[in-house]
């Protein structure tokens, strides 16, 4: 019989529900197939906390009774984006990751390891509503936004709520092999491997709206005609301003330039065509990029997958490509 691997959860006032029930179900399936994982929930001072969808989760302990983890997990929550929140947790947090053998967190779970400087010097990801504040707030890190998952040595990080399963699923495989991690995957109906990264599941709102005047109305005007003409110097042109000095404020405020921005817009609309039931070729005219050709070229750079793939994978049910 294997040795058991044990699985220590933090868990605190306000935590997402799912950022912890994903990945345990994982590892629950996982022991159904010859793992043998045993997964605690620890709290602070080892009493009961509420989720953030008020469901009361009773815990196997405090997180400081001298327990040693295989791994330790650090769920999410709305609360740990904002500025100081993270304090209160960083004592439990350097307790429980001090003990353990590797650490995982899920969604905003991240900013817990960055706070404790688990992260410095090491790549990691998070939410994408997040991945900025986590980048500026943790400047030492270096954030990969479109990541579901990232393991940088034995510290691993995940995207938004869902990706928690992909990235247990990838703990396990690491542990047992991809056929074991496979079985657990068929059994959960989901993808071993999701294809893509978070930017298929993300629109271009996601990008926060700069204070200057002159950019945002060059953002508002390529949101709503992702098809138009929008060249360095028609944008210009329009916002009354020089090209290089459009340029300067793309990459100050957004840290892109013009055309990778316009091109992001376009996949996104793009996307929106195809899941709607657009043909490739009326999506690719539709949202500017002239030709098929270009349309999968640009989405395998961005999602990973070409465009007939994600509109089998993410089309509205029932839909067939209008041409």
């Amino acid at each position: 019989m294997l040795s058991q691997h044990t699985v220590g959860v933090l868990v605190f006032d306000g935590v997402t529900l799912l950022d912890i029930s994903g990945p345990v179900e994982v590892f629950n399936e996982a022991n159904r197939f010859g793992a043998n994982y045993r997964v605690e929930l620890v709290s602070d001072q080892g009493a009961p906390v509420r989720s953030s969808s008020g469901i009361s989760l009773a815990t196997d302990g405090p997180v400081t009774d001298g327990r040693t983890w295989g791994t330790a997990l650090l769920p999410g929550s709305d609360d740990l984006v904002l500025p100081g929140a993270t304090g209160i947790h960083l004592p439990s947090v350097r307790s429980l990751t001090a003990r353990a053998e590797r650490v995982a967190s899920v969604c905003t779970g991240a900013f817990l390891l960055a706070a404790a400087g688990l992260l410095d010097g090491r790549r990691a990801t998070t939410h994408w509503r997040h991945a900025d504040q986590l980048a500026r707030r943790h400047p030492r890190v270096t954030v990969e936004p479109d990541a579901l998952y990232v393991t940088d040595g034995p510290i691993s990080s995940s995207a938004g709520v869902s990706a928690g399963i992909d990235l247990a699923l990838a703990l396990v495989e690491s542990d047992h092999g991809q056929g074991l991690a496979r079985e657990v995957a068929r059994s959960l109906v989901v993808f071993l491997q999701r294809p893509g990264g978070q930017s298929q599941f993300s629109v271009a709102s996601r990008t926060p709206m700069p204070p200057q005047p002159t950019l945002r109305a060059v953002l508002e005007l390529i949101a709503a005609d992702p098809a138009g003409d929008h060249t360095v110097p028609r944008l210009a042109a329009q916002a009354a301003t020089s090209t290089r000095h459009l340029t300067r404020l793309f990459r100050q405020e957004l840290a892109t330039t013009p055309a990778r921005y316009v091109e992001r817009v376009r996949v996104e609309a793009a996307q929106n065509l195809l899941e709607a039931g657009h043909g490739v070729g009326a999506t690719a005219r539709l949202s500017g990029f002239g030709s098929e050709e270009t349309l999968r070229r640009v989405f395998l750079a961005h999602l990973g997958v070409p465009p007939a793939t994600y509109q089998r994978r993410f089309a509205t049910a029932g839909v067939r490509p209008v041409p």
